[in-house]
């Protein structure tokens, strides 16, 4: 072996381990890349040292490679660095967002809280309120139970004393009904009635028996004064009288209206005409009442207020067909109830409003039948036609009343003990 080639490797091995301990110096020493390579450099200078005979060459290619190498560990160590620095701002931005989300949640649950600690504070306060207005309902529900029973109780003891008062009066209406008033104004009027046909016979029998005596020419002086006598019994002039003979006419015309009321209602007619169903039950009473009593008597009721209002306004409806204007109504009951329904019955019946009723007007309403004789003698004294119409509730009948022209009174049925309290 030539000495001079077994000298010259050992400052190139020296030179080769200064390298190899600054490229140590240089490297991370976790990096197996860098380690590999170093050993690579060492097996290739090794072989380089049997393999290549010029040593100058063979340095130079150490040389080379360890740049290379020292070059590449460089670059490498720097992407690292640039990689740690990337990860650690990820981590680190990620980490505050984290943090910011973590933030904001805990204060929309602080939030939530507070509003839920708000709501149920006031649910407590709204529960208290209720079970405070429940009981105090309660309280207000038992003391106006409790006031409503002493009312009830009260209210209940004072119609039973108003029964016993009411039980009381009837006994002895119904006692008086039977020793007085029982039949008294239809017997009045019966008796009234039959002195007046008594008497308007004998005077009509009295004037034609002094019309066929043939007396002397000295006894005719005589028969003036019973002329005389007899021109009473003839009507005098505004009064109506329907049952005379001599009437014949007004007979015929108040037939003739009461058939039409009968046979043909006129349900729409102008006022002061019937404008109801007429019976034959009825027609018969106002026939009666014209043609036998004259105009002049008492009818027995017919068991119902509105049956008899129904008759006195047939009644009133032929007396205005016939005179007019100058008959005027005059109605007596003795309560204001009764009043009303005869006012209510009569605008049913004649078809007229309540302009109609007044002081002075075609229909006065009155309670006592004092006020009806005086009203009646005014409208005597103004040539007015007054027709009383007197309710089967009144018990006396004033005699005053029965001095006028027209008056129909109604009786109740002796047979039918009638209570005047289911009126009001």
């Amino acid at each position: 072996m030539n000495p001079e080639a077994s000298q010259t490797p050992e400052p190139i091995d020296e030179r080769l381990a200064e390298k190899q301990e600054q490229n140590n110096a240089v490297e991370h020493p976790v990096n197996p890349s860098v380690e590999l390579v170093v050993e690579a450099g060492a097996i290739s200078s090794s072989e380089d040292y049997t393999t290549f005979e010029p040593l100058i060459s063979n340095a130079e290619v150490v040389d080379s490679t360890v740049e290379l190498t020292e070059n590449s560990n460089g670059e490498f160590v720097a992407q690292l660095e640039a990689e740690n620095v990337a990860l650690g701002s990820e981590i680190g931005s990620g980490n505050n967002s984290l943090y910011a989300e973590a933030e904001q949640r805990l204060a929309k649950l602080q939030s939530a809280e507070a509003a839920l600690k708000e709501e149920i504070a006031n649910l407590q306060a709204s529960y208290k309120n209720l079970q405070a207005q429940v009981s105090e309902t309660q309280t207000s529900l038992g003391r106006i139970v409790q006031e409503s029973l002493v009312q009830l109780e009260q209210r209940k003891q004072t119609l039973q004393i108003s029964v016993e008062q009411l039980e009381r009066r009837q006994e002895r209406i119904r006692n008086e009904m039977r020793t007085t008033f029982a039949g008294a104004s239809q017997d009045l009027a019966i008796r009234v009635q039959g002195f007046k046909d008594y008497l308007t016979g004998s005077l009509q029998d009295l004037a034609s028996a002094a019309e066929q005596l043939q007396l002397a020419p000295n006894v005719v002086e005589r028969e003036k004064p019973s002329v005389k006598e007899a021109k009473p019994v003839e009507p005098q002039p505004g009064i109506p009288q329907f049952a005379q003979q001599q009437f014949q006419d007004t007979t015929k015309q108040i037939r003739r209206l009461i058939d039409q009321y009968r046979n043909k209602p006129d349900y729409y007619g102008p006022a002061w005409q019937l404008r109801r169903t007429f019976e034959p039950v009825h027609a018969e009473r106002v026939s009666n009442w014209f043609f036998t009593q004259g105009g002049r008597g008492g009818l027995r009721t017919m068991g119902s207020r509105l049956q008899n209002i129904l008759i006195a306004s047939a009644a009133i409806s032929i007396l205005h067909k016939l005179y007019g204007d100058r008959v005027r109504t005059l109605v007596l009951a003795n309560t204001p109830e009764r009043l009303g329904e005869w006012r209510r019955g009569l605008q049913d019946c004649l078809g007229i409003g309540r302009p109609d009723f007044g002081p002075d007007r075609g229909v006065v309403l009155f309670e006592a039948s004092d006020a009806v004789a005086q009203k009646a003698d005014r409208l005597t004294k103004a040539n007015q036609l007054p027709l009383i119409i007197i309710d089967d509730s009144e018990e006396q009948i004033s005699l005053s009343l029965l001095q006028f022209p027209l008056w129909l009174a109604f009786a109740p049925d002796p047979k039918i003990v009638r209570n005047y309290d289911d009126d009001f």
